[in-house]
């Protein structure tokens, strides 16, 4: 490997060190936020399922 194909891998790796820094905390919020709206729909689900077998 030549001294211009080392430097052009270091290159691409650093660049690709830094896409991944900067997509990581969106791909983590999307994840939690996700896992947040299936808590509130089950939460919801098991809220009305009370209500109507209680109330009827």
């Amino acid at each position: 490997m030549t001294t211009a194909q080392t430097e052009g891998l270091i290159g691409m790796l650093t660049v690709l060190g830094i896409l991944v820094l900067l997509v990581l905390p969106s791909v983590i919020g999307l994840v939690h936020d996700k896992r947040v709206d299936r808590q509130i729909r089950e939460a919801q689900r098991r809220y009305f399922t009370s209500t109507v077998t209680h109330h009827s």
